[in-house]
């Protein structure tokens, strides 16, 4: 097994539960907004992450959900429309600090970090969702801590193709070997093993039933001190909660 050198994040639903509470309510301001009528619920929310990609998800709604709505002459400019009034809605709550990261992630990032791990991010979100975040999260040095940042539109394919992972560790310089993957969703997960990465899954709400064959650990969350982690697959955590020694001992 080769040293762990470098740790790579997906975002939404890993670092912060950001779909349900984030997303989905800056999708319907957004609608709103544009005097639509549509109104994303929950449960209509849960069958859309079917797709990975704001603009991509939008496409799918009106194929699948909603094929009577008269398109514009213009469909992708529409449809890039809406997602611009989306991210807009979106960074205005990352700014208030309304999402916050999920229990566990801030210890780890830090722990990484004083292990002199490299941090990078593989997201299908766009840059600026991600700068936001973790600016409002963790300080605005929070953006230098992290080697690579690949998000949006950097590659054509989105998850579950390989791609963002792929430029990611071109762009860190460093064999899938030396690395380990962090995801939230059987898609992502998809992403990750196709680039040759071990992955730790941390669930959600709305990725809890997946089916995560091929993930090294499968865990709830990461845990914390006198909140720990339950170990969905994968091998136990003595200490309760997941650490970086742990993680350089996977295989």
């Amino acid at each position: 097994m080769s040293e762990l050198r470098a740790l790579i994040f997906d975002v939404d639903g890993t670092l912060a539960d950001t779909e349900r509470d984030g997303h989905r309510v800056a999708f319907n301001a957004a609608f709103d907004e544009a005097g639509l009528g549509w109104m994303w619920d929950e449960s209509l929310y849960g069958r859309l992450l079917a797709v990975t990609g704001g603009k991509e998800r939008i496409r799918y709604y009106l194929d699948h959900f909603n094929p009577s709505f008269r398109r514009p002459e213009d469909l992708d400019g529409f449809i890039a429309g809406l997602h611009a009034a989306k991210t807009r809605h979106y960074l205005d709550m990352l700014k208030a600090g309304a999402i916050p990261l999920r229990p566990g992630v801030a210890r780890l990032l830090g722990e990484a970090r004083a292990a002199g791990l490299r941090l990078a991010i593989a997201t299908t979100t766009t840059p600026a969702n991600v700068v936001y975040l973790l600016e409002a999260a963790l300080g605005r040095e929070s953006v230098e801590w992290f080697s690579v940042i690949a998000a949006g539109d950097v590659v054509p394919a989105k998850k579950p193709a390989p791609d963002i992972f792929e430029y990611a560790l071109r762009h860190l310089d460093l064999p899938a070997a030396a690395c380990l993957a962090f995801e939230d969703s059987a898609n992502g997960l998809r992403s990750s093993l196709g680039a040759g990465l071990r992955t730790v899954v941390t669930v959600n709400g709305y990725t809890k039933d997946e089916d995560f064959t091929g993930a090294t650990l499968v865990l709830d969350q990461f845990g914390e001190p006198g909140s720990p982690a339950t170990v969905l697959q994968g091998p136990e955590l003595p200490e309760g909660y997941l650490t970086v020694e742990r993680l350089q001992r996977l295989g």
